[in-house]
C-alpha cells in the first residue's frame, strides 16, 4: 500500500493538532503481540510517505512473554513476512517522547492480502463479522484497573506501593477516596495531558481498593476503537508513572495482600437496521436476547478464561473475599457475581463481565467476551436463575491454573469454531510454552516451607 504525500489529511483530528506547524520526525508502525505488546519499527517521517510495503516476521505472534519462541503448530519454520497495512484513523501522538512522533496501528495480513488469522486484532474483527452477518453491532465499555508501585529492579523483592507526596506509601483500603489520589497526582495529571494529546476521551479516575490501586473508565463505543485505546493507554499510564519515579503495572496480581485488577468489560448489542439495542424490547423490557446473552456467558466463559488470565499470576486473582469474581452467577446491581446487570435504563441495558484480568490482550479479551455472548444468542441459551444474595458463598467454576484453563479452551469446539481455529492453535502454542517455563521456577515459598520440612 503506498502512502500518497496527502496522508496527513486522513488523521485523526487530535493527530492532526498535535503536528500542526511542527515538523514530524517519526512514525512507529506498530502491531500487538500475543501478548498486547506493541511490536513493529519506527522509521523517519519523510520514508513512511514514500514506503510501499511494511513488513514484519509472522514469527512475532510467536513470541512468549518472557521472549522465548513457541513452535507454529500452523506453518513452517522459515519465518514468511506479513504485510502491514497502516490505519490511518488509529494515528495518534506519542507525547512522551523527545521529538514529534506518531504512533499508528497497522493490520497484518499475509502476502496474499488475505488477514493473518492469529492477529489479535484480526481475531476481534472476526468475532464482530459473525455479529454483522446477523445483522447485529456490538457496543463495549471496558474498565481498566492498575497499581502505581515502587520501582522494582530486583524481581526477587516484593512489589511495594509508591511514595506518595506526603512521604507516606500509598494507603490500602481508600476506595473512592479523592486524597489518596491526589497522593500521586502528578501522575494523573501527565494521565489526563497525554490523554488529550492521542485525542483519548477518559470517562473518569477513581481510588480503587488496593495500595495505589486506580481505576479509569472510557466512554463506551465501538469495541476494536476501544480496544485500540485500551491497547495505547497501557503504555500511556506506564510512560506518565516513569516520569515521577514509580512503575505502572497491569499485572492481575502484583502486590500479596491487596486485591487484583480487573478490566471489566460491558457489553450491548445494536440492531443494525433499526438502531435499537436488541436487549430491551419497545416497552423498555428485557427482552429473550438479553437473557441469551447472559446463558451464553454462563456456558462458554470457562472455555476462554485462558485469553482473560492469561499468566499464572492472573489466577491469584480469583480467590475469594479479594473482590474478584469466582463464579458464573448473574444479578442485577450484584458485585459479587461474575456477570453483572448494572443499573440503566432500557438504551443503555448492558451486561458486565468482571471476569476478564487487566493483563489480558484487550482485543483478545474483548474478542473472547463477545464470542461467549455471541454464542448464547445464536444457541438461543436460558441462563440459570439470577442469584439475589452473595455469590461468593456458591461452588467455584472456573479453571483454577493456566494449564486447566487452556484444556478447557482446547476441548471446546464452539468458541474454537468462533474465535477461529488457527488463532486457537498459535494462542495455545505460546501459553503452554510459558506455562512450561513457569513451572520449572523454585518459588521463595517452597524453599521456606519445603526445604528442611520434608
Amino acid at each position: 500500500m503506498a502512502i500518497t504525500q496527502d496522508w496527513i489529511e486522513k488523521l485523526p483530528e487530535a493527530a492532526r493538532d498535535y503536528i500542526a506547524e511542527r515538523r514530524l520526525d517519526e512514525v512507529e508502525c506498530i502491531v500487538s503481540d500475543i501478548a498486547g505488546v506493541a511490536r513493529g519499527k519506527a522509521m523517519p517521517a519523510s520514508k513512511f510517505t514514500r514506503q510501499d510495503s511494511f513488513f514484519l516476521p509472522n514469527s512475532i505472534f510467536l513470541q512468549t512473554i518472557t521472549g522465548e519462541w513457541a513452535e507454529n503448530p500452523v506453518g513452517d519454520f522459515t519465518e514468511p513476512d506479513m504485510v502491514l497495512v497502516p490505519d490511518l484513523t488509529t494515528a495518534t501522538a506519542a507525547p512522551w517522547t523527545a521529538d514529534w512522533t506518531l504512533q499508528i496501528i497497522h493490520d497484518a495480513q499475509d502476502q496474499q492480502g488475505n488477514p493473518v488469522p492469529y492477529a489479535p486484532r484480526n481475531v476481534l474483527r472476526r468475532v464482530l463479522a459473525l455479529y454483522e452477518a446477523r445483522g447485529w453491532r456490538p457496543v463495549i465499555s471496558p474498565e481498566m484497573e492498575f497499581f502505581l508501585v515502587a520501582r522494582n529492579t530486583d524481581p526477587n523483592q516484593p512489589i511495594i506501593p509508591p511514595m506518595g507526596r506526603t512521604g507516606r506509601r500509598a494507603a490500602a483500603k481508600q476506595a473512592y477516596s479523592m486524597s489518596a489520589v491526589d497522593e500521586y497526582g502528578k501522575v494523573i495529571d501527565d494521565i489526563y495531558d497525554f490523554a488529550e494529546a492521542q485525542g483519548f476521551e477518559i470517562d473518569g479516575i477513581l481510588q480503587e481498593g488496593g495500595a495505589g490501586q486506580i481505576e479509569i473508565n472510557l466512554n463506551h463505543g465501538d469495541p476494536v476503537r476501544l480496544a485500540d485505546e485500551v491497547f495505547y493507554f497501557k503504555r500511556l499510564i506506564r510512560e506518565a508513572a516513569l516520569r515521577h519515579d514509580c512503575f505502572a503495572t497491569f499485572m492481575a496480581k502484583p502486590i500479596e495482600g491487596e486485591p487484583g485488577s480487573a478490566m471489566h468489560i460491558h457489553h450491548s448489542v445494536i440492531d443494525i437496521a433499526t438502531g435499537r439495542n436488541i436487549f430491551s424490547d419497545a416497552e423498555g423490557g428485557e427482552t429473550p436476547a438479553f437473557l441469551h446473552f447472559i446463558a451464553g456467558m454462563q456456558r462458554h466463559l470457562p472455555a476462554v478464561i485462558a485469553l482473560l488470565a492469561p499468566y499464572v499470576n492472573s489466577y491469584r486473582r480469583y480467590v475469594p473475599d479479594f473482590a474478584a469474581p469466582i463464579n458464573l452467577e448473574w444479578g442485577r446491581d450484584n458485585r459479587t457475581t461474575g456477570i453483572r446487570v448494572p443499573i440503566s435504563g432500557p438504551e443503555a441495558r448492558r451486561v458486565e463481565n468482571r471476569l476478564a484480568g487487566m493483563d489480558c490482550n484487550p482485543y483478545l479479551g474483548i474478542a473472547a467476551s463477545l464470542a461467549c455472548g455471541y454464542l448464547g444468542l445464536k444457541e438461543a441459551l436460558d441462563p440459570r436463575p439470577q442469584c439475589l444474595g452473595d455469590a461468593y458463598l456458591g461452588i467455584d467454576e472456573l479453571p483454577t491454573n493456566l494449564g486447566d484453563a487452556l484444556d478447557t479452551m482446547a476441548a471446546s469446539a464452539p468458541v474454537r469454531d468462533v474465535m477461529g481455529p488457527e488463532f486457537c492453535a498459535v494462542y495455545e502454542s505460546v501459553k503452554r510454552n510459558e506455562y512450561k517455563e513457569f513451572l520449572q521456577v523454585i518459588s521463595p515459598w517452597e524453599r521456606e516451607h519445603l526445604l528442611l520440612n520434608v
